[in-house]
């Protein structure tokens, strides 16, 4: 059965976990581990991501992400291609280190927000890693410290985590602490892992309870959430990939989209790809990294390729490009 295409959209959150190939380990030290959150939080500040909580474990890693400005599967690759890459030149090995496909599942913000936190945080006492939540506050790699002021790193959205419990930081981090004690009890939890009916209605007396009151319902297993909100995410996504394919049905790649929009603002295409600051110049480029990232799918690294850009600059455009993507530039563009 081949697998299915990954669900994206700005704005969506996302648990990602990544393991290691053959469940062996991708962490051997604390050089590994800081190698990796370097790599991670330079990505995420380049790309505009926010990160609500994260957990490095000796063999998988888990992450709570929120599309910013470039999908997730562009950042996921860059970061996961080169930290294998530096960790196989560090201890002379070869081959893959991380499983084919990571999971990634796009996750209903509430009531899931909150609890996902929680459960990433706790990995390290369900592991056996740390004995308590006092402890676990110390532990430099997960988010936990970091919300308890005891780490630091720019990159992770703490305000919007602790604003979950209250306005006030002091009142909002004891809640949160109590919150996070209170989950220990709850061990694995195997339905925050995954999506689906199961996973997502807490079971299958659940499924089965609802589907008695004669209530229509809908899963998937790329996505966490309840059978409404599964059902608009795959009409998006189905939109989605109804334009991008028709998009390229009439032959539109990078290439001719940086002609057309070169044409659209009347300049020359070899200006497109200079770093020229004037403003039509400047408005292109940001139009073309907008709809070529989001639009035609392609990856923000071949678009900077094809820009003679970096990603992080293709990062910045696709922001600008957003607010200039009206539907009558589109229209005159793509059609």
């Amino acid at each position: 059965m081949p697998r299915q295409a990954r669900i994206d959209a700005p704005g969506a959150l996302h648990h990602i976990i990544i393991r290691g190939n053959e469940q062996r380990a991708i962490f051997l030290d604390d050089h590994d581990r800081d190698c990796f959150l370097d790599r991670l939080g330079r990505l995420l500040i380049e790309t505009g991501t926010p990160c609500f909580a994260w957990c490095l474990m000796t063999n998988h890693v888990h992450l709570l992400l929120r599309t910013g400005q470039v999908p997730v599967a562009a950042i996921m690759r860059s970061l996961l291609t080169g930290y294998a890459q530096q960790f196989n030149r560090r201890y002379g090995r070869y081959g893959h280190l991380f499983q084919n496909r990571y999971k990634s599942i796009l996750c209903e913000e509430e009531p899931y927000l909150s609890t996902l936190v929680q459960y990433i945080h706790l990995n390290p006492i369900r592991a056996g890693l740390i004995k308590n939540v006092a402890a676990l506050a110390a532990y430099k790699y997960t988010g936990h410290g970091c919300l308890n002021g005891n780490h630091d790193y720019k990159w992770q959205d703490k305000q919007s985590v602790l604003l979950l419990f209250a306005g006030k930081t002091r009142i909002a981090l004891r809640k949160y602490n109590d919150f996070v004690s209170a989950g220990i009890e709850y061990g694995k939890r195997p339905e925050l892992t995954g999506g689906g009916l199961v996973r997502s209605f807490g079971g299958w007396a659940e499924v089965r309870a609802v589907r008695d009151r004669g209530e229509r319902i809908k899963g998937d297993e790329r996505i966490l959430g309840s059978s409404q909100f599964v059902e608009l995410v795959l009409i998006a996504a189905d939109e989605k990939m109804r334009r991008t394919a028709a998009y390229r049905h009439h032959g539109l790649d990078m290439e001719k989209l940086i002609r057309r929009t070169a044409d659209y603002y009347k300049i020359a295409e070899d200006e497109m790809k200079t770093n020229s600051k004037a403003a039509d110049i400047v408005r292109a480029r940001a139009l073309t990294c907008y709809l070529g990232v989001r639009e035609l799918g392609v990856s923000a690294t071949e678009v900077a390729r094809q820009l003679n850009i970096t990603p992080a600059a293709v990062s910045k455009a696709i922001r600008r490009g957003k607010q200039i993507a009206v539907a009558a530039v589109m229209k005159s563009i793509f059609y």
